[in-house]
């Protein structure tokens, strides 16, 4: 255990440094560990993803905040891709269906929820982490932000203190 009895992974999860760029909360001083700093561009979505997971994926590429995803993203971002992808075919199964689509006959005759609508729950779920991960949600793009107007110029006083 480390020092002082904490627990590894305690508290709240740190900040990534491109966080604290793109919000413009970066202080040198607290930024003590060197952080890997993952590169490439994120491209096209792998052949083998369906077509629905494609289009998912180029329309994250497209509205991700920039400078944000990187080639390193890429699982995260396929696994959210083909979530997608299987949220909505479910979904529009349900949808095709209506409310009888939510409800299905036992064989004892009884009617009992969907199991699509587990499903679909699931995924909801599953892809609602990876958007938190990726700044996909409005509560995680307010923790990501943007840059103050004025502050993507480099002003040469910063670093100094009068």
């Amino acid at each position: 255990m480390p020092r002082g009895g904490a627990r590894v992974g305690a508290g709240r999860k740190p900040v990534p440094t491109e966080i604290k760029k793109i919000k413009g909360t970066l202080q040198k001083c607290r930024n003590r560990r060197p952080q890997p700093q993952p590169g490439g561009f994120l491209g096209d979505p792998p052949d083998y993803m369906s077509d629905s997971a494609k289009e998912a994926w180029r329309y994250a590429i497209a509205n991700a905040p920039p400078g944000l995803l990187t080639a390193l993203d890429a699982a995260v971002l396929e696994r959210w891709a083909n979530c997608a992808a299987l949220y909505r075919e479910a979904l529009a199964k349900i949808n095709r269906a209506g409310v009888s689509g939510m409800l299905i006959k036992t064989p004892s005759g009884t009617l009992r929820r969907s199991p699509l609508m587990d499903v679909i729950r699931d995924l909801a779920a599953e892809m609602k982490g990876y958007e938190g991960d990726m700044g996909f949600t409005p509560a995680a793009r307010v923790r990501v932000g943007t840059p103050e107007a004025g502050s993507a110029e480099h002003d040469p006083w910063d670093g100094i203190v009068v």
